[in-house]
């Protein structure tokens, strides 16, 4: 009687692990199928999954067009269904963080949530990444829950008799996924993230040297040094969302210079530029970018010659910015082109340069 027991014991245990096998592996292919979702026709997919290299401990309640979808941690994804239009997220409780695209029927949105660690109450960043890169961070993570299709009904499932639901098995519910699966799955353009807008001031210094060191300056030959000292600069810049950033700068050098009769003249050179720049995000630390500027130049002439020239100033930059927080480590490259004075008597005072500052946000 004993074995018989042990043996009623075993087989009940081998069952029991048998069906949570199955139900975990069924488990599995559901999530891996919702992973390859495609849009219904005529609606919008969007994927919101959060992946941080900090972790935080905290939900983050979702929101899509104001219908509550669910609450996400480090390492899970939400989906909802829209229509095509304009689409709007809001992540977070206390800290509220927005999102807005335009979405369009048949494609999908792959949006990537981090709450920025060590800061209280929480705050998320939120920005939409291509599908490459967002398909890649879903194999990581894992399904939380997501909306009914919005603005659709819900659709009711049949009711089976009694006696028809004890006798056939249950369908597994992730046989509608699996039949969108079993598409191919459809390729969105890579989309460039948003970006929190802001204000910023940039101070820098750095090296400067002129392009045209053979001149005549107020008639008289003239060999520059062209090394420049007191380089720097201070710019100001409003930063939009979308990475486009508009400002101003103001950019000072000095260089000596010897003609005849004259050893030791200096020329110093004050620029203000209005400047466009686009900065691109490699991380959310790493911002290189690129841009140009138009502006007017004056250069003032001390120590045997007297006088000053003006004239328009175009410029080319490149660069980097490491952003930490409120505070950056500021790199640029910068081509200055400028010619002053009357015609006949024009100075060349343009050059390259290496700059590095530091960059304040607000």
């Amino acid at each position: 009687m004993n074995r018989l027991r042990g043996s009623h014991s075993v087989g009940r245990a081998f069952l029991v692990a048998t069906l949570c096998g199955l139900f975990s592996a069924s488990s599995l292919r559901a999530e891996e199928n919702l992973r390859l979702a495609t849009p219904p026709s005529g609606k919008a997919l969007v994927f919101m999954f959060r992946s941080e290299r900090e972790p935080v401990p905290a939900q983050v309640p979702v929101l899509v067009n104001l219908e509550p979808v669910g609450k996400l941690a480090n390492g899970t994804f939400l989906t909802a269904i829209v229509n095509p239009g304009r689409t709007h997220l809001r992540l977070g409780d206390r800290v509220l963080t927005t999102l807005s695209f335009q979405a369009a029927a048949n494609r999908s949105y792959f949006v990537w949530v981090e709450a920025v660690a060590g800061v209280r109450p929480v705050r998320n960043n939120a920005r939409l990444v291509s599908e490459t890169e967002g398909r890649r961070l879903l194999a990581q993570s894992r399904f939380v829950g997501g909306a009914a299709p919005l603005g659709m009904p819900p659709v009711a499932r049949p009711q089976q008799p009694p006696a028809a639901r004890s006798a056939s098995p249950a369908r597994p519910a992730a046989q509608p996924a699996a039949r969108q699966a079993a598409a191919a799955p459809k390729i969105s353009p890579a989309i460039e993230p948003g970006r929190k807008s802001e204000f910023a001031l940039i101070a820098s210094g750095g090296s400067f040297k002129m392009a045209n060191g053979s001149q005549v300056v107020a008639g008289l030959a003239s060999i520059y040094d062209t090394t420049s000292r007191a380089v720097y600069g201070l710019e100001a810049e409003w930063r939009s969302k979308a990475g486009v950033a508009v400002g101003g700068e103001v950019f000072h050098y000095q260089n000596d210079l010897v003609a005849a009769g004259i050893p030791n003249a200096q020329q110093e050179v004050l620029v203000i530029m209005l400047n466009g720049k686009y900065y691109f995000r490699a991380a959310n630390w790493f911002y290189p970018f690129v841009g140009v500027g138009v502006g007017y130049a004056n250069a003032t002439f001390s120590n045997g010659f007297t006088g000053e020239t003006k004239g328009m100033a175009y410029q080319g930059l490149g660069g980097a910015e490491f952003r930490f927080k409120q505070v950056g480590l500021y790199l640029q490259y910068k081509y200055l082109s400028s010619t002053t004075g009357d015609p006949g008597k024009e100075v060349k005072i343009g050059g390259r340069g290496i700059l590095a500052g530091l960059s304040f946000a607000f």
